[in-house]
């Protein structure tokens, strides 16, 4: 089992920045891919952003790409997304996700990848 738990979510005006966290308990977190979606109202669940366990490869939808940054820290158990120039269309629950692969550069885009998940963080932008 892994425990998952996101936080840094808030509202900000366009333009502005957050960054958000998931610190993660349980089973050795470094055994992990990483990713991070979003759901907004009336919208399906959209894939963010994916890293390695290794942190040496990561992916992003066009949609965020060259805006959001994801990352981790082993050592610490916990996973980042860093979001700049932050637009209304941003606006979502942002949850992460952790998905088991021993592969050095193993991602995962599809939800259904994922086993574990937290429990979601507000990120509201204003126009």
């Amino acid at each position: 089992q892994v425990q998952l738990v996101e936080s840094g979510g808030g509202l900000v005006q366009a333009g502005g920045s957050l960054r958000l966290s998931c610190a993660a308990s349980g089973r050795t977190f470094s055994s992990y891919a990483m990713g991070w979606f979003r759901l907004a109202p009336g919208k399906e669940r959209e894939f963010v952003a994916t890293i390695s366990w290794s942190g040496a490869v990561t992916y992003y939808a066009n949609s965020v790409k060259g805006r959001f940054t994801i990352s981790r820290d082993n050592a610490k158990n916990t996973l980042y997304l860093q979001m700049n120039s932050l637009k209304p269309k941003d606006t979502a629950v942002y949850y992460c996700a952790a998905t088991r692969r021993s592969d050095y550069y193993a991602l995962a885009t599809a939800a259904r990848e994922y086993d574990y998940w937290g429990q979601g963080t507000q990120v509201t932008v204003s126009s």
